[in-house]
C-alpha cells in the first residue's frame, strides 16, 4: 500500500510545476486528488498527464466563488484528509517602482488564497488531517526587488504557528513547506539576471527540481510526520540555512 493510501487530497496551483508534480506523486502513493488552476487548457492536459484518480476543477484561489465552487465538488468524497495550498506566484519589482496592483495581486493569491483555502476546508477536513503550506527561501531572505513577495511568505508562515494551535483539538497538522528557486514554468518567467543571482547564493550550485520538492510534500502529508506540525521545512539547497 501507499503512503496515502485512501486519502483525498486538494492541491490548489496543481496543473505545474510542484503542485503537478505532487499531484502526480500523491496519486502513486494511494490518494485521490483534486487540482486546481487558473487555465482551463494547462488543467486539463494535468489531469491527463496524472491520469487517474483525480478531478481538475478550474478556478482562482483569489476569488472565493471560485473556492466555494472547488469545494462543492469535493464535497462529492464526502471528506478531505490533505489540504495543500500550493497556488502562488511571484514576481520582481524594486521600491520605486511599487505599484498597488503589484502589492494586492501578490497578496490576494499568495495570502488571502491560502487563508480562504484552507477555511473553506475545514467542514471537510478529517480530525486528523494534515494542512500544506507553500512557502518559500523568500520570506527570510533579502533579495532586491522581491520583498512583497517574500512578505507574502512570512505572513502565512504566521498563519502555520496559530493554526497549529487552533486545530490541535481536532490533530490537525498544519506545516509549511519552503522551496528553494526550482525548475518550474513560473521562475523560467522571471529576469535572467535576477535567476543567475539568485542560484549563485545556493551551495548546492543548482536549483531544485518540482519532483524533489514534491517527496518533502509526500513527508507532510502522510504518516511519516505525525508528530510534526507548526514546523516550516526548507527544501532549498542550503540558500536559507547561510
Amino acid at each position: 500500500m501507499g503512503k496515502l493510501q485512501g486519502k483525498v487530497a486538494v492541491i490548489t496551483g496543481g496543473s505545474t510545476g510542484i503542485g503537478l508534480a505532487s499531484a502526480q506523486l500523491f496519486v502513486n502513493e494511494g490518494a485521490y486528488v483534486f487540482i486546481t488552476g487558473r487555465r482551463q487548457k494547462e488543467l486539463d492536459e494535468a489531469v491527463k498527464t496524472i491520469g487517474r484518480n483525480v478531478t481538475g476543477v478550474q478556478g482562482d484561489v483569489a476569488n472565493l466563488a471560485d473556492l466555494d465552487r472547488l469545494y462543492e465538488t469535493v464535497a462529492k468524497k464526502g471528506r478531505v484528509d490533505i489540504v495543500f495550498a500550493n497556488a502562488g506566484f511571484g514576481a520582481f519589482a524594486s521600491l520605486d517602482e511599487m505599484t498597488e496592483e503589484h502589492f494586492d495581486g501578490l497578496f490576494n493569491t499568495n495570502v488571502k488564497g491560502a487563508l480562504f483555502t484552507v477555511q473553506k476546508a475545514l467542514p471537510l477536513l478529517n480530525d486528523g488531517a494534515s494542512i500544506i503550506l507553500t512557502g518559500s527561501v523568500a520570506s527570510v531572505k533579502g533579495t532586491p526587488g522581491f520583498w512583497v513577495y517574500g512578505a507574502t511568505k512570512a505572513a502565512i508562515r504566521n498563519f502555520v504557528r496559530a493554526w497549529t494551535v487552533e486545530l490541535k483539538d481536532r490533530r490537525i497538522r498544519s506545516n509549511v513547506l519552503s522551496p528553494g528557486p526550482t525548475e518550474t514554468p513560473a521562475v523560467g518567467q522571471q529576469p535572467a539576471d535576477a535567476m543567475a543571482r539568485i542560484v549563485s547564493t545556493i551551495p548546492m550550485g543548482r536549483m531544485g527540481t518540482p519532483e524533489e520538492i514534491a517527496k518533502a510534500a509526500l513527508f507532510l502529508a502522510s504518516d511519516d510526520s505525525s508528530f510534526v506540525t507548526g514546523i516550516e521545512l526548507f527544501v532549498d539547497g542550503g540558500r536559507a540555512q547561510i
